[in-house]
């Protein structure tokens, strides 16, 4: 258990195992320093169907140079890989679970025939070690998703079991015309004597490391730009238990999409922060005016460490943008 932890004669053996730090001894891949996660998955067209093939498994991920966390990973990586598909797609997701313990995947957001919504014990059963679950439906909806585990959630979740999950519209949208993309995923973290625990609100489980597509700055990505372009920001709450206000600097960017779901011309806003709760999601879009370097970051400080420290300006759930 969690240093720290306040137990009570209560406490139950599965709160207990959902709860306890991750079991070192059952992680089979231990992915290169330099891997990346979010990396675009590619389908296989099968008569007319684009299939998408998910594996999970327990590897090991570095979030900083020297810094490793126990995953819960799709594809050996962390985040799982980028799904981007069209709306009108019919799309099939056969997924292995190579996990030490049963899960499932649910489609965030997206309106779904009910067995496909993967909900444990609800509308299936949980996939067993070795077992595999085939998800197929049609996407009707366009905008940014996720996906992300739905057994053991707190747990699984929280360890990286997530990806970003995006549908472009059939007809594209010019008024979010940008000249560079970028998503963005939350997370939390708590690591401590070496292993690796799911964070949560709790004693014991507060979170002491943070990161945006599985990495923590100072080795978050960096965004370029010229004076003049714009970049569309797509903010995804992979995050389990904490709000995350993200702010821009640099000048306010433009609220266009939220949940999904495009904003009309009229209701878009400007702001310079936004709260990113568990499961929202935010399309921002952002334009750089002045040359130099501007930073992406959670407004609350500890979120911005690396272990309560700060690396190079910041830590944890920082980006910077290069304007020339």
């Amino acid at each position: 258990m969690p240093p720290g932890m306040i137990m009570t004669p209560d406490q139950s053996m599965e709160a207990m195992q959902d709860m306890a730090a991750v079991d070192l001894s059952k992680v089979t891949y231990t992915a290169p320093a330099n891997a990346r996660g979010d990396q675009t998955l590619q389908p296989k067209i099968v008569n007319g169907v684009k299939v998408f093939n998910l594996e999970t498994s327990l590897i090991n991920w570095n979030i900083l140079p020297g810094v490793q966390v126990a995953a819960y990973a799709v594809n050996k990586q962390v985040p799982g890989p980028r799904l981007r598909i069209t709306q009108g797609d019919r799309v099939r997701f056969v997924v292995k679970n190579n996990l030490p313990d049963p899960t499932s995947i649910h489609w965030h957001g997206l309106s779904v025939p009910n067995k496909m919504d993967g909900s444990a014990d609800v509308t299936q059963k949980p996939i067993p070690p070795g077992g595999s679950f085939t998800y197929e439906f049609t996407v009707n909806q366009a905008g940014t998703f996720f996906y992300h585990s739905h057994e053991a959630v707190d747990r699984q979740q929280g360890l990286g079991l997530y990806g970003a999950l995006i549908v472009d519209p059939k007809k594209p949208d010019p008024t979010l015309k940008a000249d560079k993309e970028y998503t963005l995923q939350l997370q939390e973290w708590k690591v401590a004597q070496g292993y690796t625990f799911p964070a949560m609100p709790m004693e014991g489980l507060f979170p002491n490391l943070f990161t945006i597509n599985g990495k923590a700055y100072p080795s978050t990505e960096t965004i370029r730009m010229k004076v003049g372009q714009t970049v569309r920001l797509r903010f995804i709450g992979s995050n389990n238990n904490f709000i995350h206000p993200m702010h821009i600097h640099g000048g306010p960017f433009t609220v266009a999409a939220i949940d999904g779901e495009t904003l009309s011309q009229a209701a878009r806003y400007k702001a310079d922060t936004i709260n990113v709760g568990p499961g929202q999601r935010y399309d921002v879009l952002w334009k750089a005016t002045q040359k130099g370097t501007w930073l992406i970051h959670c407004h609350i400080p500890h979120h911005i460490t690396n272990n309560n420290e700060e690396v190079a300006g910041g830590g944890g759930l920082t980006m910077a943008i290069v304007v020339e």
